[in-house]
Parts: structure tokens; C-alpha cells; sequence
């Protein structure tokens, strides 16, 4: 076991120098290649369905999971396992119900959808709130690392922040979403490597290996997470389930990070396999990092004498990696901390640019707009966006909890947005009217109230935003219908218009690439 706050080698500063260096490559080499905003945004929609299926994990969970579950699940249980199936329990809804009705309405952007079926309007509210909810989850996922980095160098956090940010921005703008693709691939490849290598190093390093490692989470109440009592105060499994059912369903078939890598895949077939092969790494994952977290307490719990005074949850993980391994293993797990939150960051930054150029500009433009236009247009905005990240990173560095964090900002800006996705999507009486009402005069109110005045732990926050969306819009629809007398929606917008047949939708997703 080594000493000392600050036990980050020459070697383990070697292996991130190298690893930054490769990113920088890749986005030089692919720079040139982005000659359009198709090339830019979609990547041509020419991408494998692996490659986006290892990049959409990458993005979307490895930089709140890396450090967040394992901390939790330390400092809590395991009730997280309850979350592992539920991407791929999902996966078939959103294959069959969401992107037969976005292949058929050729969008570009989620909110191309929420234009066709609310209106203009509800285009750049929605977009609004998803940029807001995304600069949010920037900034937190930003933070992560930069933890990391603080807790093995000793190195200020703002300043591993603003190096982060920095590094991160720079190869973005170079390559866009291909860039964004290709380095997700890499990180991924070490995000999962360095998870298996701490897995072994823990049922190594605790005497009596995996047996004792689940002897001690049992007798310490890690393990007791079989209740399926409703209690909004505290995490357990039937809290895990119901909200990760629905946060998957959003990730995967409403969130802009995903859905734009998803229509960059050649055919629809490989969508489906894609999100089928997405659920897959998603269980392996989480399973991987909920055992990181009860072993590293089983580890503690052994050795007592090892561990210091004042650490957080969601900062065990670097600091067993950096005492506990040996140099340049610790490099490189502490690489794969970074991979987590720069493969996060890249896509949210070059999703917000998106959305920005395709939900805002153009419409908005009274002059026609070269695609050149847009295209550095795209590259001052992923700027701009890295840079308000930091920002953002710098204030969530004040919020205890990764997990918690990203929690309280989508409960405020996600959950609102979601529900509206819902609403256009399975029904055809909801009306933008009603949802403006809701979330303005309910919805908000509602998620200040839970977050700070009543006991509800973080886990409920999105899920119960989501709900009181749903239900009191849709409420409200139908009276401001009948006052306004505001006509439903045409079926073609919602998932009862849309008759699934493979074939047809192969076709259809093959058409909108050419």
C-alpha cells in the first residue's frame, strides 16, 4: 500500500500524456473529413452499429457510473443491480415504438419530432430545456475526473477542471461526431478493462476473495436491497426499477446524445442491434461496478488502517487505485476515469451543437444559410459550450455526489422535456398549451419541493418530475381543449399511426441516408 496523498509517478503521468495524445490524433486526422454538418452532426450516417453501441455507453453512463455506483454502492447497497437489465428490457420499445415513428418523419434532432407534433414553439422550449439540462450533466460529468485527479495529485480541482474542459474541447472541435465516435470506441475498450482489472485486484487483494467480499457487504446490510416497500426516502429495489425503467427509455429514445449516434448507423437492423447490444455492455457494466463498491468496502473493512479520514463515496475508487496498485496499473484505471468523463462530455458538447445549429438557427434564419455556414458555426458553438462546461463543473464541484447531482438537474430541465417526448409520442390529446401550464405551475414547484423541503432521496427526483408531468398535463390538455377548442393530434405523429413492418422501416432509413 503506498503513502502519501500525492503518489501519481512519472510513469502514470507518461501513460495520460500518451492517452491525451491519442485523442488529439484521431480528431486531426478525421478534421478535414468534416466537409458538411451531415459529416459533422451524423457522421454521414455511415457508422457500424458496434462502434455506436460501444460509444453510446461510453457517453451516457460511464462517467456518472465509474465513480458514482461504485461510491454508492459503498457508502449505501447494491440497489443499483436493480438498474442493470433495465436498457435492455427497454430496448424493444424504443426499437419498435420511437425510432420506427423518427426513421418514417426523417428527423435530424429528437426536436425536429417535437416540431412536427407540438409546433415551433414547443420546439425551442423543448430544445431550451435540453440544452440547459445537458450543460447541467456537462459540467457534472467534468467534475468527475477532475475529482479523480485531485484526490491522487493534490492538484486544485478548478485547475483540473479548466485542464480537462480544455483538452476535451479541443479534439471535438477538430472532428465532430465521427471524432466523437472513434475516441468513444477507445475509451470504452479501457473503461472496461480498467473495471475487470479493479475486479480482480479486489478479489486478490481482501483475504478469502469473492466469499468474504459478499460475507462482509451481507453482515454490513450491503446486500439488503430485496424490499419492495415504496419509501422516498431511501434507495432500494423497487426505487431502482420503476426509475430506471424510465430513465432508459429517455436515454436511449429520447436523449439527443444517443439518438443522434443512432441515426448515424448505415440500416435500421442495425439500430435494433445497436440498442440490444447497448443493454448488453450496460448489465455487465453496472454489475461490475456495483461489486467494485461493496469489494473496495470489504477491502477497507480489512485493512482499516489503510483508508484516511474525509472521503466521500464518490471518491474511494481513485484513491484505492492510486494506493492500492502499482504504478502505471494505477495510470492507466486512472486513465480510464478520465476516458469516462471526456467520452461524456465530447458527445454532450457536439449534441448541443447540433441542436443549436439544426432547432434554432436554421429556422430562425431570414437568409438562406450555406452549409459551410453552418458547419463553423457548429465548431464556435462546441467552443463555446466546452468553455460554459467548465463553468458549470467549477459549481457542481460544490454538490456532494455525482449521482446526486445529475439527479437534481434532470429532475429540474430533463423530466419536464421527457414528458412532453411522452405525450407526443403515446397520445394524441396532449397539447403544448397544457404542458406550458403544467411545468411552469406544477412540474417546477414540484421538483423545488421535493429536492429541498421534504425527505425524498435523489433517486426519485426525474421519475417523480416525469410522473406529475404526464399526468397533470395531460389533464390540463383536455380542458384547455375543450375551452380553446384546440383540435388532437394527427395520428401520423403518434405511435398509433405508425404500423411497424421491418421491411418498410429498412427501407424508409436506408431512403433518408441517400
Amino acid at each position: 500500500m503506498k503513502d502519501g496523498l500525492a503518489g501519481f509517478s512519472g510513469l502514470n503521468y507518461g501513460i495520460l500524456i500518451v492517452y491525451f495524445g491519442i485523442l488529439f490524433s484521431i480528431g486531426l486526422l478525421l478534421a478535414k473529413k468534416q466537409r458538411s454538418t451531415e459529416d459533422y452532426f451524423l457522421a454521414g450516417r455511415n457508422m457500424p452499429w458496434l462502434f455506436v453501441a460501444m460509444s453510446m455507453l461510453a457517453s451516457l453512463t460511464s462517467a456518472v457510473s465509474y465513480m458514482g455506483v461504485p461510491g454508492t454502492s459503498y457508502a449505501e447497497n447494491i440497489s443499483y443491480i436493480f438498474a442493470a437489465p433495465m436498457a435492455l428490457i427497454t430496448a424493444p420499445i424504443v426499437i419498435f415504438f420511437f425510432f420506427p415513428l423518427y426513421i418514417k418523419l426523417r428527423i435530424t434532432t429528437t426536436y425536429d419530432y417535437i416540431f412536427k407534433r407540438f409546433g415551433s414553439e414547443a420546439r425551442y422550449v423543448a430544445s431550451a430545456l435540453f440544452l440547459l439540462s445537458t450543460l447541467g450533466w456537462m459540467g457534472t460529468i467534468l467534475y468527475a475526473p477532475a475529482l479523480a485527479l485531485s484526490v491522487v495529485t493534490g492538484i486544485n480541482i478548478w485547475l483540473a477542471i479548466i485542464l480537462m474542459g480544455l483538452l476535451t474541447t479541443g479534439y471535438t472541435v477538430l472532428g465532430g461526431l465521427p471524432a466523437v465516435i472513434w475516441t468513444d470506441v477507445i475509451q470504452f475498450l479501457i473503461l472496461v478493462g480498467g473495471a475487470i482489472w479493479v475486479f480482480v485486484s479486489l478479489l486478490n487483494g481482501v483475504p478469502g476473495g469473492f466469499s468474504q467480499i459478499i460475507e462482509i457487504a451481507g453482515e454490513t446490510d450491503h446486500l439488503r436491497v430485496f424490499e419492495w416497500k415504496l419509501d422516498f426516502s431511501r434507495m432500494n429495489a423497487i426505487a431502482v426499477t420503476i426509475a430506471w425503467f424510465f430513465i432508459s427509455i429517455q436515454a436511449w429514445g429520447i436523449g439527443q446524445v444517443s439518438v443522434q449516434r443512432l441515426l448515424a448507423v448505415k440500416t435500421y437492423s442495425g439500430v435494433a442491434k445497436a440498442l440490444i447490444a447497448n443493454g448488453i455492455f450496460e448489465m455487465i457494466m453496472l454489475t461490475l461496478l456495483l461489486f467494485i463498491g461493496i469489494g473496495m468496502f470489504a477491502y477497507f473493512h480489512v485493512f482499516p488502517e489503510r483508508l484516511v479520514n474525509g472521503l466521500s463515496g464518490d471518491r474511494f475508487l481513485p484513491y484505492y487505485i492510486i494506493h492500492a496498485l502499482p504504478n502505471g496499473i494505477s495510470g492507466l484505471l486512472i486513465t480510464a476515469i478520465f476516458a469516462a468523463a471526456m467520452s461524456s462530455m465530447d458527445s454532450a458538447v457536439n449534441s448541443s451543437a447540433t441542436v443549436i445549429v439544426n432547432d434554432f438557427v436554421r429556422p430562425l434564419s431570414r437568409k438562406p444559410r450555406t452549409d459551410q455556414q453552418d458547419l463553423k458555426l457548429a465548431r464556435i458553438l462546441t467552443i463555446g459550450f466546452g468553455f460554459f462546461a467548465i463553468v458549470v463543473a467549477c459549481y457542481v464541484s460544490r454538490i456532494e455526489g455525482v449521482l446526486k447531482a445529475i439527479n437534481m438537474i434532470g429532475g429540474y430541465f430533463g423530466a419536464p422535456a421527457t414528458g412532453l417526448f411522452f405525450l407526443g409520442i403515446f397520445s394524441r390529446r396532449a397539447n403544448f398549451q397544457g404542458w406550458v401550464v403544467s411545468t411552469l405551475l406544477i412540474a417546477m414547484p414540484f421538483q423545488y419541493w421535493i429536492q429541498n423541503i421534504v425527505d425524498v432521496h435523489w433517486i426519485y427526483y426525474s421519475t417523480l418530475g416525469l410522473f406529475v408531468t404526464v399526468i397533470t398535463t395531460y389533464v390540463l390538455s383536455i380542458i384547455i381543449s375543450a375551452i380553446w377548442r384546440i383540435p388532437v393530434a394527427d395520428n401520423q405523429y403518434t405511435m398509433w399511426g405508425t404500423r411497424f413492418s421491418f421491411t418498410e422501416t429498412e427501407e424508409t432509413h436506408s431512403a433518408n441516408k441517400e
